[in-house]
């Protein structure tokens, strides 16, 4: 199942619900310079100097950007996002 959302208040997100786990997934662009990370609970985009941060509800959450591809993993068990 797919929805769509906006993340950071301006980013277009895909939501994807899977059996253990919720996977979020936004378009940075392929020329962004971007990096990303999650401290307590929050994800921080720093993307062509500028930083955005978005609470998730897994402590567990993993983030990563591959391809200009923004990628939010959260454990289903920790809630819904």
């Amino acid at each position: 199942m797919t929805s769509e959302q906006q993340l950071f208040g301006e980013m277009p997100l895909r939501r994807f619900e899977y059996d253990d786990s919720v996977v979020l997934a936004a378009d940075v662009g392929p020329d962004a310079d971007a990096s990303v990370d999650v401290v307590d609970g929050t994800v921080i985009v720093v993307a062509d100097g500028q930083q955005y941060e978005q609470e998730v509800p897994a402590d567990d959450a993993r983030a990563f950007i591959n391809h200009g591809v923004l990628t939010i993993e959260l454990s289903e068990r920790e809630g819904d996002y």
